[in-house]
């Protein structure tokens, strides 16, 4: 199991007696945060000065960053602070991930407003340190402002261990398509929670919305193993699969939904037809899952957890260079998944 799985409990947001950010003031608030989240093996010097000290073996650090705005990534009539900090801290090492690195180290900017209970930040480390603890990731450092809503950014660290990075731009025509984790989940807990469902049989896919599962292992795996190309799904399948085959200037046909994703289906349908929604639809287009989607040369062997779902065509007859297809056919939704920028993404 994966050291980020976690049961489907998902704790009850809201808020909490206790005092609020204002009443303890920048300083003491911090001084309850730092204990509670994990150092990591690399870190010389973690929270408390300037700037932090980390090793950094390879030579070259693999860097990303990924912001959550309250109202717009998340609701905190929704999400506890556990859930908020396993999300960002998920979210973020699957960036790493999908490079072939291994994260070392995150830092966080966090603006919350003064009327915030204290507790509610306790527990955003405690959910940061639940992921970031296991994998030897330290949360070393960042930045907290007053602000009118809570906004939480990361920038994560990670060493390719002497390895070349996994690009997008690798993909070959020949190659493998695969993934590794689940498709679906969190458009359906999203889905669930707009509708106003709260049945306990939805609370797993609930919980995969607010807490997503990353095979975050499976990132270095994949590299070990010769993938050519590789990104975390955190925007849809298709829409990030076109983003690879952009990058590498080929076609990347995925198998029928009905063969290859038989076991999300099976774990979405009872949620879609209560909600009259299409599960497929789920699976293709819905964003983070933060699931791992690569290629792989046609005669490798597939790590642990990956499936393929499809194959990379050169351009031409089966379509353009950055075109996705379905079985054969263009995909022809009217949104391939999430964007920042438009409301019917």
């Amino acid at each position: 199991m994966d050291s980020t799985e976690t049961d489907d409990v998902r704790p009850t947001p809201g808020t909490a007696a206790g005092p609020t950010v204002a009443d303890l003031g920048e300083d003491a608030l911090l001084a309850q945060v730092f204990p509670l989240l994990p150092a990591g093996a690399g870190t010389s010097v973690g929270p408390g000065d300037d700037a932090a000290v980390l090793a950094a073996p390879d030579g070259r650090v693999a860097i990303s960053t990924d912001v959550l705005v309250e109202g717009r990534h998340f609701r905190r009539d929704w999400s506890s602070g556990v859930d908020l900090g396993r999300r960002a801290a998920v979210q973020n090492l699957a960036d790493i991930a999908a490079m072939g690195a291994r994260p070392t180290a995150i830092v966080v900017g966090l603006v919350i407003p003064g009327d915030l209970p204290a507790r509610w930040v306790l527990d955003l480390a405690r959910g940061l340190a639940q992921v970031c603890g296991p994998h030897g990731v330290g949360v070393v450092g960042g930045d907290l402002s007053g602000g009118n809503e809570i906004v939480v950014s990361i920038t994560v660290l990670g060493d390719l261990d002497g390895r070349a990075p996994v690009l997008r731009s690798g993909a070959r025509p020949g190659d493998v398509v695969a993934h590794a984790g689940v498709r679906g989940r969190s458009a359906a807990g999203l889905a669930l929670l707009t509708a106003g469902a709260h049945d306990a049989a939805w609370e797993p896919l609930v919980a995969r919305y607010l807490r997503p599962v990353s095979p975050l292992a499976a990132g270095v795996e994949a590299a070990l193993a010769g993938a050519s190309a590789m990104l975390d799904v955190s925007d849809g399948l298709v829409r990030d699969a076109g983003r690879l085959a952009r990058a590498s200037g080929v076609v990347l046909d995925l198998d029928r939904p009905e063969s290859v994703f038989a076991q999300d289906l099976a774990a979405l349908g009872p949620a879609a037809a209560h909600l009259g929604l299409d599960a497929v639809g789920w699976v293709l287009t819905g964003g983070e899952d933060h699931g791992l989607l690569a290629t792989f040369p046609a005669g490798a062997v597939l790590p642990e957890p990956f499936d393929r779902i499809g194959t990379v065509h050169a351009p031409g007859g089966r379509g353009s260079g950055g075109d996705v297809l379905i079985s054969g056919q263009p995909f022809t939704a009217a949104s391939p998944g999430w964007d920042h920028f438009r409301r019917d993404a």
